[in-house]
């Protein structure tokens, strides 16, 4: 009578594999992983554990570098960047912006089409986009527009309340335009002046 299959499996030669006896565990008898022909153990090196040593120094004595900042200290922090900004420039008030202006400054809108729409377009001034305001206005550039006769133009950029039109211009401080400015209040200080706002579509640079 032939073997049954189960038998001949367990009798085959070792090419075939010979069937190996399960071992139970006790309950609660922790398991060790088997290191096996494919398994390989990594060893950092002496650059990588030079890195991870440093990694946790770093951690251990910069607290700093895992807490998060209150809002009060944020607003602090834009506060002292604001200042900063505002160091060098001779800000304009919206009546000294209309005599620049007509003096042949140029006046920069940096607002949005909705913020635009909402409170009125400024008389001869022109309309750019924050994102894309260094790229107009930069001395020489090739994407520059065509009023900005050269670096000692003077150009007086005009936000909705004063705050971003600082930034704006320390930026463009620091691409040449060593006459840029911005104006105090913003258009919000423009209209509380009684200046004149235009019915004419906005002239927009993109």
């Amino acid at each position: 009578m032939s073997a049954s299959p189960i038998g001949a499996e367990r009798a085959g030669s070792p090419s075939q594999g010979v069937a190996r006896p399960r071992r139970f565990l006790a309950a609660g008898t922790p398991v060790r992983p088997r290191v096996g022909a494919g398994t390989r153990r990594h060893r950092a090196g002496p650059r990588m554990q030079r890195r991870l040593a440093r990694l946790a120094r770093a951690t251990v004595d910069s607290p700093v570098a895992v807490t998060r900042e209150e809002p009060g200290e944020i607003a602090a922090g834009l506060e002292t960047v604001l200042e900063h900004a505002r160091r060098g420039l001779e800000r304009l008030t919206p009546e000294q912006a209309v005599a620049a202006w007509r003096g042949g400054a140029l006046l920069v809108d940096i607002r949005t089409s909705e913020q635009r729409a909402e409170r009125g377009a400024l008389p001869g001034a022109i309309c750019i986009d924050r994102t894309v305001l260094e790229w107009r206005l930069q001395p020489g550039g090739r994407h520059s527009i065509p009023e900005l006769a050269g670096p000692d133009t003077q150009v007086i950029v005009v936000c909705r309340q004063g705050y971003s039109s600082s930034l704006a211009a320390a930026s463009l401080r620091s691409i040449g335009l060593q006459r840029a400015t911005d104006m105090i209040g913003g258009v919000e200080a423009w209209i509380e002046a009684g200046l004149p706002l235009s019915d004419d579509p906005p002239d927009v640079r993109r």
